[in-house]
């Protein structure tokens, strides 16, 4: 009897959840409809909800945004975004920071709930939270506007079911990072602390073994709702292969290398290192956790202990990043108050939120390069750097492992390293270098970074896009 009832509760529940989704299908479809009448033709929704950041993965977005509008006219553009900033001054800001010039005019829908896919907000179970929080913020999205055609530009994959099921749109997403990748269950596997994993769980092998099971739980989950997509662009060839491991549809799958504006960074007149009585170290990264700036700072530490006095006084450290919020200017006061314990303040300078032409001008006066974010996804700054003649110094991981960084034979377009003594032994290395030496590099690095460029990123993504726009 017990048995009985509780059948016939589960399908009750069944069937109220599909009628439901039917339900809530057919409203949207009609809403669908009235969204034409306001914008005719084919309509593609990005999703962004920081589309006002200045980081690598803003400047893919303005450069999908423009490929679009050369490539196909009869498409209007609307993104989701929760940066509450009028339209005309998010256009103006991808121009001042990216270089990206935009003619025509976009859509944009502000999503009112983005509190929903931040960190900050989950601080057990940070993953799924995010992830959830984007599906509840993708519902408001589908509300504002129904496209014809969803794009993914932020890794919420969470959303695509939404789009597709009841949406009824193509989807299509350019994956910068999956949001769990086979190297985050290695690390919580051996007790590795990182950024992602607390050294309390790290130490403890129960806490450990749970954390295990929720992320082998977690990619199952974010395997399924990855498959609902029609296109997948990915970033690296590291991206591509975890992304094959997880989602498992590698027919539908391309690597589409980010844009990287090499032109303008190549038309930089170079400074000849014998006139740089400073000689400066570079770091263009935004100011997030995963960027691992402590490992900057402390290899920079690391270096003056070693270098000649008057050398020490000739080199500066200069960290260059975008600030999305309060809490990431908070991070960048943590790092100062990092240089001051350290007593290198004196060496170190922090621009934060700069313009393209600023960001040109440090680039001109630099000498080295320095990344080291552990599976950095791609590392469009680390291209950037290159093409504006510097001695990149980058992690031993990641896309500047797999895409980038060349040592093979007798050329060497820059340096890999994984842990503090061996960036500061690097740099010190590289500064050591005859004029000649480092020029050898450079050239190699210029003769490399044509691969990157904003011109083949149109051409990739739009071939790609063509198959979501054929119905």
């Amino acid at each position: 009897m017990i048995w009985l009832v509780l059948t016939r509760f589960i399908i009750g529940i069944l069937v109220f959840c599909l009628s439901f989704i039917w339900i809530l299908r057919i409203y949207l479809r009609h809403l669908k409809k009235q969204h034409h009448k306001e914008i005719p033709g084919t309509t593609i929704g990005i999703f962004h909800p920081y589309c006002n950041a200045g980081g690598g993965g803003e400047r893919v977005l303005w450069c999908a945004v423009r490929a679009i509008q050369e490539g196909n006219r009869n498409v209007s553009i609307i993104i989701y975004t929760g940066d509450h900033v009028p339209p005309e001054t998010l256009i103006s800001n991808a121009e001042k920071r990216f270089n990206v010039i935009i003619e025509k005019s976009i859509k944009f829908e502000y999503l009112q709930r983005r509190r929903w896919v931040e960190a900050a907000k989950y601080p057990i179970l940070t993953l799924l939270g995010q992830s959830l929080g984007s599906f509840l913020l993708g519902f408001e999205a589908l509300f504002l506007h129904v496209p014809d055609v969803y794009i993914d530009t932020m890794g919420y994959a969470f959303t695509f079911p939404l789009f597709k099921v009841l949406g009824g749109a193509k989807i299509g997403c350019y994956v910068h990072y999956p949001t769990i990748s086979t190297d985050m269950l290695a690390r919580v596997a051996i007790n590795l602390p990182a950024y992602n994993n607390s050294g309390a769980i790290a130490r403890s092998r129960n806490l450990s073994s749970l954390k295990l099971g929720y992320y082998k739980l977690f990619a199952i989950l974010y395997g399924f709702v990855g498959r609902f997509a029609d296109i997948v662009m990915v970033n690296s060839s590291w991206t591509e292969n975890h992304i094959n491991s997880i989602w498992n549809i590698s027919l539908r799958t391309n690597r589409v290398y980010p844009p990287c504006d090499v032109s303008e960074f190549l038309k930089i007149k170079q400074i000849p290192d014998s006139e740089k009585r400073i000689k400066s170290i570079v770091a263009v990264a935004q100011f997030r956790p995963e960027k691992d700036h402590p490992l900057m700072i402390m290899s920079y530490f690391s270096l003056l202990q070693v270098i000649p006095d008057e050398l020490k006084e000739r080199v500066r450290f200069i960290f260059v990043g975008s600030c999305r919020d309060e809490i990431d200017e908070k991070r960048v006061e943590d790092y100062k108050d990092l240089c001051k314990h350290l007593s290198i303040e004196d060496y170190v300078e922090f621009r934060v939120n700069v313009t393209f032409e600023e960001l040109k001008t440090i680039l001109q006066e630099g000498t080295i390069g320095i990344h080291t974010m552990w599976n950095e996804h791609f590392g469009i700054s680390v291209v950037e750097c290159m093409a504006a003649g510097l001695i990149m110094v980058a992690h031993n991981s990641g896309g500047p492992k797999s895409d980038i960084i060349v040592n093979s034979g007798h050329v060497r377009n820059g340096f890999l390293a994984e842990y503090e003594d061996e960036y500061s032994s690097t740099i010190l290395k590289i500064l050591n270098m005859s004029d000649a030496e480092r020029q050898e590099i450079r050239e190699a690095a210029w003769s490399s970074v044509g691969r990157f460029s904003d011109a083949k990123f149109q051409e990739d993504f739009l071939r790609n896009i063509a198959v979501l726009l054929e119905t």
